[in-house]
């Protein structure tokens, strides 16, 4: 977990980065550039991280305590309101950073989510924090809609699609829900930048390829982790003028599935004119609202946040990468050379020409035009275009939903939203819905869905033996047309893609790297147990903990025991054991930011888990959970190939003592050999928060 930075050029401190998270925040001795060498994301970062010593320049791998722009949480809200009391807090730090906006379970009307969702509000208005009731609609639209995620600021939000405010160029990243109550009880939490990717996008996207095409194309192409847990910087000037921010946003939203914790775009003219037409909607929307309180005579409207000084700002202090900028991989891709694609089936990982798959004359039962990436006004328009005048084929569903309230009235102005009505559209009110397996039109046993929504993973809409492919709006809108999966005549070509990836030889220097081999009073020096394994690669948090619990606030311990797992392999709960330690394949906990997927693995008494890599928000919802992670490549690739992959779930029969101050774990195998692996150290910043049960006793302790 450690880091030490060595380039030329240096002058050497010890430091410590951080007050409040100081037991996160390693000790160690740095090496601080004397020329800029920051990229975008570390630029950005420097902003907002505080305590920081004078002139100090952060880097990737630094730990910092961050104290967020704005933060946001969603019908999770209600399950971080009982974490903020119980760490002692009753007020709110800073009511105008967190943001309230319902969006997920809006098509529940039972009494109790209907209590739920006001007992948010009222929270709401006691702290004085902004809320957005259900309806108005999803939040990270709303973050984009209301200038709470601003170009170069650091926006967070308790949901794993927050990436999608670097198209409009802010540094969006997910937190967990106990990060963010300790956002609202200090104002702060912690973060290690990541490494930093540059993407260089060449060409000009030719005409019915969108941003959508170029995600999936691009989680398709570099399906192996090569981004896995890293931050993106989009580049690129002459590509970029071509590019809509509505492009931009889809592709920055979908960075998540394809592992990165961020995915920004520049600022630049586009920005602005985005900026700009927003700017005019709002004013216009203000005056025509009658319910709003009358402004004095001679008083003019001014939004808080997107207004004349607030643009202006980004044009006369622009934030650039510096031409030095350090990358830990340079990717490029040629957009010309794109077609339609589309995902799937049930995984992101895998992308095929739209040419390839009509062919295959794929019936689908249900279509979806839903969900945060894909459901503004531009994207309506594509599928309306694709539909006016015509029917959907009988047979096939088709659902519908803005990704806001406002994006449906800019739709209706346009004649969009009718045309899509007049098709055979079935409406539902702007949020997530289906998108996360909640409300109405899932998919059912052995149906095929196609998709304009960012995941597709097994289960998550709906039946894990149905079938979800993810496509663009237009594409979605043909398929719905002719009732199997097919796109507009004009876009059924493919083309020989023109992509590279280059990896920076250079290698850190461990000189200043501080392994602390202490082990604290009461934290155990060797975990012992029999492994585990769960051999699949990429298994997500919709396997691990299906969406349908996830907005259930009271499901307790033993609940949880009872579904880990279900939707990867329901025989697990069978064949777990007390003290089991759980191996993993590899990129282990992917997808939602659900802190519930550690805590139900957690919630069959098991202390730690090895895998061959975890999703970044997977390992941070762990340590904040008091779950223990270590990583060992090599001890996964041994099991795959001695144990096998056959089993979704296998007992071993091979034990296992883990060191976990030492870094080694010391396997005896059924056959009665032995075999040593090196892995990282669980240093004393893990073991306490482990000690003080997860970083929500951790913050309550120091309070």
């Amino acid at each position: 977990m450690l880091l030490s930075i060595s380039r030329t050029n240096l002058r050497k401190t010890t430091i410590t980065t951080g007050r409040l998270f100081p037991s996160v925040l390693f000790r160690r001795t740095y090496a601080t550039e004397t020329t800029d060498t920051q990229n975008l994301i570390e630029k950005i970062v420097q902003k907002y991280a505080v305590d920081l010593p004078e002139g100090y320049k952060v880097k990737s791998g630094d730990y910092v305590t961050i104290r967020p722009h704005h933060v946001l949480t969603h019908d999770n809200t209600g399950a971080v309101i009982p974490k903020f009391k119980s760490i002692g807090a009753t007020k709110i730090h800073d009511p105008k950073q967190p943001v309230y906006a319902l969006d997920h379970d809006v098509q529940n009307k039972s009494d109790k989510n209907l209590l739920k969702y006001a007992n948010i509000e009222a929270w709401g208005k006691e702290q004085g924090v902004d809320f957005y009731p259900a309806g108005r609609g999803i939040g990270h639209q709303v973050m984009i809609e209301e200038g709470y995620a601003f170009p170069n600021t650091l926006t967070v939000a308790s949901d794993s699609h927050s990436n999608m405010y670097g198209g409009i160029g802010a540094l969006g990243t997910p937190i967990v829900r106990t990060d963010a109550a300790a956002i609202w009880a200090t104002g702060r939490t912690w973060w290690q930048i990541p490494p930093v990717v540059k993407v260089e996008l060449k060409g000009k996207l030719p005409v019915g390829v969108t941003g959508k095409d170029v995600i999936i194309t691009l989680c398709g192409l570099f399906n192996k982790d090569q981004v896995l847990n890293t931050a993106i910087e989009f580049h690129g000037e002459e590509s970029l003028k071509d590019l809509s921010v509505e492009d931009r946003l889809a592709i920055s939203n979908m960075t998540t599935e394809w592992g990165a914790l961020a995915g920004v775009f520049p600022v630049d003219q586009s920005t602005i004119d985005f900026l700009r037409k927003r700017q005019r909607r709002i004013d216009l929307s203000h005056f025509e609202n009658k319910n709003l309180p009358k402004l004095k005579q001679g008083q003019e409207f001014v939004h808080p946040r997107i207004n004349d000084s607030t643009i202006q700002s980004l044009i006369d202090n622009p934030i650039k990468p510096s031409p030095n900028a350090n990358y830990a991989k340079t990717l490029t891709l040629d957009l010309s050379t794109l077609s339609p694609h589309v995902s799937g089936p049930n995984s992101v990982k895998v992308a095929t020409a739209l040419a390839d798959l009509e062919v295959q004359d794929i019936k689908i039962n249900k279509a979806y035009l839903v969900s945060c990436v894909n459901s503004r006004a531009s994207d309506l328009k594509q599928a309306a275009e694709v539909l006016r005048g015509k029917k959907i084929k009988d047979g096939v569903e088709f659902y519908v939903a803005a990704a806001s309230s406002e994006v449906q009235k800019e739709a209706e102005e346009a004649g969009d939203w009718q045309a899509l009505v007049d098709a055979g559209a079935k409406v539902l009110p702007a949020g997530c819905g289906p998108c996360v397996g909640l409300g109405t039109g899932l998919l059912k046993d052995g149906e095929i869905g196609i998709s304009a929504t960012n995941r597709n993973f097994k289960g998550r809409m709906g039946s894990p033996s149905a079938l979800a492919y993810l496509a663009s709006p237009a594409v979605v809108a043909a398929s719905a047309l002719s009732g199997r999966i097919s796109g507009p005549a004009s876009s059924s070509t493919t083309q020989t893609l023109s992509f590279s990836i280059k990896t920076d030889a250079r290698k850190s220097s461990p000189e200043g790297e501080a392994v602390d081999a202490q082990v604290l009073p009461n934290f155990p020096s060797i975990i012992k147990g029999e492994i585990l394994f769960c051999p699949a690669d990429n298994l997500n948090t919709d396997g691990i903990y299906p969406g349908k619990y996830t907005y259930n606030d009271d499901m307790t311990t033993d609940d949880m025991k009872k579904v880990v797992m279900e939707n990867y392999d329901p025989n697990f709960v069978n064949v777990v054991q007390s003290g089991d330690v759980l191996v993993g394949g590899f990129n282990f906990g992917t997808g939602s930011s659900r802190e519930q997927a550690a805590t139900a693995i957690k919630s069959r008494d098991i202390q730690i888990m090895i895998a061959g890599s975890y999703s970044d928000i997977f390992k941070r919802n762990s340590v904040n959970n008091a779950l223990l992670l270590v990583e060992s490549p090599e001890l996964v690739n041994d099991l795959k190939a001695e144990i096998g992959t056959a089993d979704l779930t296998k007992r071993t029969g091979w034990n296992v003592d883990i060191h976990v101050a030492e870094g080694k774990v010391v396997v005896r195998k059924d056959n009665g050999q032995e075999k040593l692996y090196k892995v990282g150290a669980l240093g004393k910043s893990v073991q306490e928060i482990w000690l003080a049960n997860g970083l929500e006793g951790w913050v309550k302790e120091r309070l």
